[in-house]
C-alpha cells in the first residue's frame, strides 16, 4: 500500500512538472513543441521571428541572440550577402509581398530605417517618413493579418527623451525626432490590440558586426586616433553596445512586450583631463584601440 502510494505520488509529481513546463506563458503560442530556457525559472516557447535589416549592425546581433536562445529566425535585407535569408525592399513591397513574407512566423523585428545622419539631396522630412513610418506601418499591418503575436521595433533614444520633457518640443525642432515619434505611435495603431510591439529606444551604439560599424563610429574614431582636439559641449550621453540591444530585444520578444525600452549601459561623460579639453569616453578610446591617457588625445602612433 505505501509501495502505490509512493508511486502514485511521483506520478502526479511527475504530470504537474509537465503540465508547468508546457503551459505557455501569456502571450505564448502552442505549436511544435520546442522550448528554450532563458533563465532557471523561465521556460519561453521557442519562436520563429522575421528580422527585417537582419543583415545590419543592430539586426545581426539581434539575429545572434535569437539564435542563442534556440529560437528560429529568418533574415531579410534590401540586398544579397551572406546570411540573408530573403532578399525584399520592405519600403517597396507590396500586401501581399509582406504577408506571404510573415506567414508562419510567431512575430517580426523591424532593424531598418533612414538615420538622421545620411544627408541626400532634396526635403529631409519626406525621406524620413519613407525610411522610418511608412514600411513599419505596412510590415505590422501585415504581421496583425497573418496573425503574429509579438513585434519589435528598434528606435531611437530621441523618443525618450519627448516623452519625458515634452516642453523641449523636439518633434517640432527635428524632422528625424518628429519621424520616430509618429513610427512608435503609428506602428501601434498598424498593429492593433492583440498585437504588441515593442519600442527599443536605442541610444548612442558601441560595436560592430561583419561589414559593419556605428555610423558615428568613422569620424569620431578618425578624430581620436588623430592629434586634433574636439570642441564638444559639457555633459554626455547615454551609450549601449550592439549586443545589449539584442539581447533587450529578444527579451521583449520572448515577454510579449508591448512597452518602451530604454536601453542604456553607460552614461558617458567628458572626463576632464586638462582645463581646456575633455576626454574622450574610455569606451570610445578602446574601441579605437588607444589606452586611456592624461591627455585628451590620442596621437596616431600610439594606436600603431
Amino acid at each position: 500500500m505505501a509501495a502505490a502510494a509512493l508511486i502514485g505520488g511521483v506520478v502526479v509529481l511527475a504530470v504537474a512538472v509537465v503540465v508547468s513546463v508546457w503551459a505557455p506563458r501569456p502571450g505564448g503560442r502552442v505549436g511544435e513543441g520546442r522550448w528554450t530556457v532563458r533563465s532557471p525559472s523561465a521556460m519561453i516557447f521557442a519562436m520563429k521571428i522575421l528580422v527585417v535589416g537582419g543583415s545590419g549592425l543592430l539586426g545581426h546581433h539581434v539575429l545572434e541572440q535569437l539564435r542563442l536562445r534556440g529560437h528560429e529566425a529568418t533574415t531579410v535585407a534590401r540586398t544579397p550577402r551572406e546570411g540573408v535569408d530573403r532578399v525584399l525592399d520592405v519600403t517597396t513591397a507590396s500586401e501581399d509581398d509582406l504577408r506571404e513574407l510573415l506567414a508562419g512566423h510567431d512575430g517580426v523585428v523591424f532593424a531598418g530605417g533612414s538615420d538622421d545622419r545620411r544627408v541626400d539631396k532634396g526635403p529631409v522630412a519626406p525621406r524620413l517618413h519613407a525610411g522610418n513610418v511608412a514600411p513599419v506601418v505596412a510590415l505590422l499591418k501585415a504581421a496583425r493579418e497573418v496573425g503574429c503575436t509579438r513585434a519589435a521595433v528598434l528606435a531611437s533614444y530621441y523618443t525618450y527623451f519627448d516623452r519625458v520633457h515634452p516642453e523641449w518640443g523636439l518633434a517640432a525642432k527635428h524632422p528625424y525626432v518628429r519621424s520616430r515619434i509618429e513610427q512608435a505611435k503609428l506602428a501601434r495603431e498598424s498593429a492593433g490590440p492583440d498585437l504588441p510591439v515593442a519600442i527599443i529606444e536605442v541610444p548612442y551604439v558601441f560595436g560592430v558586426a561583419p561589414g559593419r560599424v556605428p555610423e558615428w563610429s568613422v569620424p569620431v574614431v578618425k578624430w581620436v586616433r588623430s592629434s586634433a582636439p574636439l570642441f564638444a559641449p559639457r555633459g554626455g550621453s547615454a551609450a549601449t553596445s550592439a549586443r545589449g540591444v539584442g539581447i533587450v530585444t529578444v527579451d521583449a520578444l520572448e515577454d510579449g512586450s508591448g512597452a518602451d525600452i530604454p536601453v542604456v549601459e553607460e552614461t558617458c561623460a567628458g572626463r576632464t583631463c586638462s582645463p581646456a579639453w575633455p576626454a574622450p569616453p574610455e569606451s570610445l578610446v578602446r574601441s579605437a584601440r588607444c589606452p586611456p591617457a592624461s591627455s585628451a588625445r590620442c596621437s596616431a602612433s600610439a594606436v600603431a
